[in-house]
């Protein structure tokens, strides 16, 4: 069985996977198509991905792709827990510059739905954790982009006090520099 339940943010969800178990271990079902449709979601995933963070407090984001190649992503973390932060871009929503985020953990069988036009970025809360995460549009370099996860703005307290980030991380322009072309889909 899964649960899909809107968070805050329009077009945000956490999803709750149900296992079947017995003394052998589990059985679940991870993704329903049917279900996402029923909801309006996407259901054409194009390319999947995965990432390990080797130790609790790295910090990567806040990233997204510029139009055309804006991505919606379906994510969950394998190993470790992960505190999983998304931030509304789009324009004319009324939750524009808001944030929400989910912990994302293999225990507990959870995944986060983040719909185009918002940044992602996370938060490792143990050490040695696996993110996977489906996205809608293939990765285009040239629209790589993202802002800078500590923006005074968004006032996001995230768990790392002084995380361990890339250089890219580092570098990217706070949110209150950013002019967002992302608006809410039709």
């Amino acid at each position: 069985m899964i649960t899909i339940i809107p968070l805050k943010l329009p077009g945000a969800y956490e999803i709750t996977l149900s296992p079947i178990e017995d003394e052998r271990g589990y059985f679940v079902e991870t993704y329903r198509a049917d279900l996402f449709a029923e909801r309006g979601m996407v259901i054409d995933w194009v390319q999947d991905n995965q990432s390990l963070s080797r130790q609790r407090g790295v910090v990567r984001g806040l990233h997204f792709q510029l139009p055309p190649h804006t991505q919606t992503k379906l994510l969950r973390a394998l190993s470790g827990v992960i505190w999983d932060v998304f931030v509304d871009l789009r324009t004319d929503s009324p939750t524009f510059g808001q944030w929400d985020a989910v912990e994302l953990s293999a225990a507990k069988m959870n995944l986060a739905y983040v719909p185009k036009g918002f940044a992602h970025g996370f938060s490792t809360l143990t050490d040695n954790c696996i993110l996977s995460y489906k996205v809608d549009a293939y990765y285009a370099r040239e629209a790589d982009t993202g802002i800078l996860w500590n923006s005074p703005s968004l006032a996001i307290p995230w768990p790392a006090a002084d995380p361990l980030l890339s250089e890219k991380d580092r570098s990217l322009i706070p949110f209150a520099a950013f002019v967002s072309p992302f608006r809410m889909a039709p």
